[in-house]
């Protein structure tokens, strides 16, 4: 199956999210072993856009929530629910007598 967002062709799982985005996910999470510097450059670049562009957060949430209803069974692996047999079972057995040990 493909996925596009707008007119480009997703071909990855980072590559959607990016898509979707608008800005590449690595900005939003951070990177393993990013100094300080690189930490605070990464956040100031952040709040930038989040000030730019403040409806950013409902559209992800939006997207992200189309993408799990669009593709539920196979996210979470959903198999439907047996049914227990109607009719209940006697507490006591007829026929048996005595105690347990």
């Amino acid at each position: 199956m493909r996925t596009y967002i707008g007119s480009r062709e997703a071909v990855s799982v980072n590559e959607f999210i990016e898509l979707a985005l608008g800005t590449p996910l690595e900005l939003w999470i951070g990177v393993e072993g990013e100094s300080e510097e690189e930490r605070a450059a990464r956040l100031d670049a952040a709040r930038d856009i989040l000030a730019e562009y403040p409806g950013l957060p409902d559209d992800v949430s939006r997207v992200a929530a189309q993408v799990i209803e669009a593709n539920a069974p196979e996210l979470f692996n959903i198999a439907p629910l047996m049914r227990r047999p109607s009719g209940r079972r006697s507490a006591a057995r007829p026929g048996r007598k005595g105690v347990a040990a």
